[in-house]
């Protein structure tokens, strides 16, 4: 399905979102094997049961998808796994008609929430999805943009979207000291051309993408759904490198171990308050928190020019695919 399905079923739009998700809430989470997404996964699941959402867990099938459900399952929580390959747009598919299906038999309570956590930063800008597309533009944003396509009119309001996102679209004095690349921001079309490439400025440009994308979705979606936009804090020595060379991993697990430095452990529960929580009812039309703190972006991560020619171009490079199954 591309990003069309705008309505709720009956064709009005839903009212104002309310200041709290309330009980009997269901919870979607891509990438909710390792890192930011396990952490965030098992502190949903070990909240108060009455503050206790059900979860969707939507990651690679394997062991590693049943063994954060069951220990999400152990804490407490109604989990369903759902396995699906974000950088395969037909398994994106099937999950989410997975989902729908679910919701209309009354397998699992209302859905709330949707947290767009799975990423990749490949170190070779030439490798392509499954569909042909830039690895990491594919994953970062087409998956997601398919995903929440295909099931913002099952989303029960009020309700929440949450994207992740990075500083690393821009180029602060850290990052430069740390030779990290700002997006270098062309037509979506060519960003999702595999093509060599830096790795580093991929991966700017994906996260920029996200944010363009949240503020062009809230146009869409409707007063009724919030959507907001949280980067966990640079997190050296996750998952998220694993394509990077052994030396460089090493070096950001040293670096991991330094007080104050962010970690799954400590952004996972705040990642779960965004979806989740009265504090953050409020935000909408792709509002930025870092860690635990609203932040107004650089003006470049604003652009309506932009956004509406991403959107543009997101739609045709899912429907590119849609096609061809």
């Amino acid at each position: 399905m591309a990003l069309t399905v705008l309505r709720k079923p009956d064709g009005c739009l839903p009212g104002p979102a309310s200041s709290r998700l309330v009980g009997m809430t269901t919870v979607l989470i891509t990438g909710p094997t390792r890192g930011l997404g396990r952490a965030t996964t098992l502190a949903m699941a070990g909240r108060p049961q009455a503050e206790r959402p059900d979860l969707l867990l939507v990651g690679r099938p394997g062991h590693a998808l049943t063994d954060v459900a069951n220990e999400a399952r152990t804490l407490g929580a109604t989990v369903h796994e759902i396995g699906a390959d974000l950088s395969r747009l037909a398994d994106v598919r099937a999950a989410a008609t997975t989902v729908r299906e679910m919701l209309d038999a009354g397998v699992v309570r209302p859905l709330r929430a949707l947290i767009a956590n799975a990423g990749a930063m490949t170190a070779d800008t030439r490798k392509a999805s499954a569909d042909g597309y830039e690895m990491t533009f594919a994953v970062n944003h087409l998956a997601h943009a398919q995903l929440i396509g295909d099931l913002v009119d099952v989303l029960d309001t009020p309700a929440r979207i949450v994207l992740l996102g990075s500083n690393t679209y821009h180029a602060n004095f850290w990052r430069r000291l740390l030779h990290v690349p700002a997006a270098e921001w062309t037509d979506p079309i060519d960003i999702a051309r595999p093509a060599p490439g830096s790795a580093g400025v991929a991966y700017s440009n994906a996260k920029l993408a996200v944010l363009y994308y949240a503020h062009e979705l809230q146009r869409h979606v409707g007063p009724g759904i919030n959507v907001s936009v949280f980067e966990p804090g640079w997190m050296p020595g996750t998952a998220l490198g694993r394509d990077t060379p052994a030396a460089v991993q090493a070096i950001g697990r040293a670096i991991a171990r330094i007080p104050g430095v962010a970690t799954p452990e400590t952004s996972g529960p705040q990642l779960a308050s965004m979806a989740l929580d009265p504090r953050w009812a409020g935000l909408r039309d792709g509002a930025f928190v870092v860690r635990d703190r609203l932040t107004q972006v650089e003006p470049v991560a604003v652009d309506p020019e932009r956004e509406r020619r991403l959107w543009a171009a997101t739609t045709e490079l899912l429907q590119r695919r849609s096609m061809k199954y």
